[in-house]
């Protein structure tokens, strides 16, 4: 699940890490908190630092005041992996020249490599699970009395309904928010379901008071997320029986919808979708508010039926097109971007093939790309033999990320001319002299900054385009009031 989409981006992009911000909670201890992968993980991070802020922590951007270090972890490739492992090789410098330093491990990593990482190459002080972040403060207590402290039970109730997360963007525009944990689909490549547990769903209500919250605080925009929000159900079993008849019952669709009505002004995006999930209600109720954005991330992984039946995501190819052709009848003008994995397991010169002409079918806006990497635990690695070369994989990853380049300068040339509602993020990364927004369908807009502030919304004409990147001019302020 990665979610920084107006990007053609491969897997040499992926395994940076997120740097919380400072905070303005008092406390005289200091957290620093890194984190890998995709937004989720982010999010736990901010679950994480409220929760350690009722203990007197403040977090901050300086690595080297920090009492306790805490990396937030992804497992879903194997370069993420080695890129934290290669950063806890760093710190482990730190903790040689500060004995005090508690150095801990969260989140996916933490569950699968719990014992190679406190016992056998002594990394870390700490490891707490994606479901353990409640009992960081007596682990980290424990690390004070010399033993190493770990807690990687999984649970089958949402663990942080409860919890308000501390939004470490102060002054921010756009927030996640969790909806569901855990995943229970099983595709054959995903090591989620074993790092995560089983999918679980949060209240309805403490989802819309988090995001009125939000509003009431300044931001404009929120993403729900979950491995598979479409999945989402309240009250409700998985065969769709009610479990408590006293209390009402929700899906995704109706779900989107009371988030809706928080605020005309509140932006509402959503990630990620699961193919076999999307139904035909949620793009009913996206075409029809405004304020629901107009794009979704909809990954297919291969666009060869018998590479996804091996993948065991529930679909064929024809089932994808199918849901395709429902979103572009339903919704008007939306955005659709991707994942795809590159030389699974068996895959032949032609599966790849079928790949690249679901490309050319569909025109994806934009997608992320990986070459397949074999992880532990997984039924791909219990049942198949990951037999594709590298060089070959390579080659073909080249050749992905060349056609999905061309569909998505296509997709940025046909927006020249067009008058779009943008949500202003902030400073363009390369001037301060520019700003930077999205529009619904999440293309990044660049335009020249003038009195406009971060917030606002604001009609802007696109008069030229990179394949990457919108550029335009504010023809029209929509709100003065961000």
């Amino acid at each position: 699940m990665e979610f920084e989409q107006n990007k053609v981006i491969d897997e040499s992009k992926q395994g940076e890490a997120t740097v919380l911000p400072t905070n303005e909670t008092s406390g005289n201890k200091k957290l620093y908190v890194e984190s890998y992968g995709c937004a989720m993980n982010f999010s736990d991070s901010e679950v994480v630092a409220s929760i350690m802020a009722k203990e007197g922590y403040s977090t901050t951007r300086n690595v080297d005041e920090a009492d306790v270090i805490l990396i937030n972890t992804c497992s879903i490739r194997e370069n993420a992996e080695t890129r934290v492992r290669t950063r806890l090789g760093d710190l482990k410098i730190k903790k040689k020249e500060n004995p005090d330093l508690v150095i801990g491990i969260l989140g996916c990593m933490a569950e699968r490599l719990k014992t190679a990482l406190l016992e056998e190459e002594k990394l870390v002080d700490l490891v707490a699970g994606p479901d353990a972040y409640r009992d960081l403060p007596n682990l980290i207590e424990e690390v004070g009395t010399g033993q190493k402290a770990v807690n990687v039970l999984l649970s089958r109730d949402e663990t942080y309904a409860d919890i308000s997360p501390v939004r470490l963007d102060k002054g921010g525009v756009s927030a996640f928010v969790s909806i569901t944990r855990g995943c229970d689909n099983m595709c054959s490549f995903c090591v989620v379901p074993f790092t995560r547990g089983r999918e679980r769903s949060r209240d309805p209500k403490t989802i819309v008071e988090e995001c009125k919250t939000l509003f009431a605080n300044g931001y404009r925009e929120v993403t729900l997320l979950g491995q598979n929000v479409d999945s989402y159900r309240w009250n409700l079993t998985s065969k769709g029986v009610v479990k408590d008849a006293t209390i009402p019952t929700t899906n995704f669709a109706e779900l989107m919808e009371m988030v809706a009505h928080v605020s005309p002004d509140l932006r509402v995006r959503f990630s990620t979708s699961h193919p076999k999930d999307m139904t035909d209600d949620v793009l009913h109720v996206m075409e029809k508010y405004e304020n629901i954005c107009s794009n979704i991330h909809l990954p297919v992984q291969s666009g060869n039926s018998a590479v996804l039946a091996r993948m065991n995501r529930g679909y064929s190819r024809e089932w994808y097109l199918d849901r395709i052709h429902a979103i572009r009848s339903i919704v008007t003008d939306c955005a659709i971007s991707t994942d795809m994995i590159i030389g699974f397991c068996g895959e032949t010169e032609d599966e790849h093939q079928q790949t690249l002409s679901l490309m050319d079918e569909v025109t994806f806006d934009f997608a992320y790309m990986y070459k397949y990497s074999e992880r532990p635990k997984t039924l791909a690695e219990r049942k198949f033999e990951d037999d594709v070369p590298e060089e070959i994989k390579g080659k073909r990853l080249s050749e992905i990320v060349e056609k999905q380049r061309s569909h998505s300068h296509l997709w940025n040339k046909k927006q020249l001319g067009r008058i779009d509602k943008v949500l202003i993020e902030g400073f363009s990364k390369k001037s301060e002299e520019h700003l930077c927004g999205r529009n619904s369908r999440n293309s990044m807009v660049i335009f020249p900054k003038d009195n406009f502030k971060k917030g606002q919304y604001v009609m802007v004409k696109i008069t030229d385009c990179t394949s990457a990147t919108l550029l335009g001019e504010v023809v029209e302020i929509c709100s003065t009031n961000p």
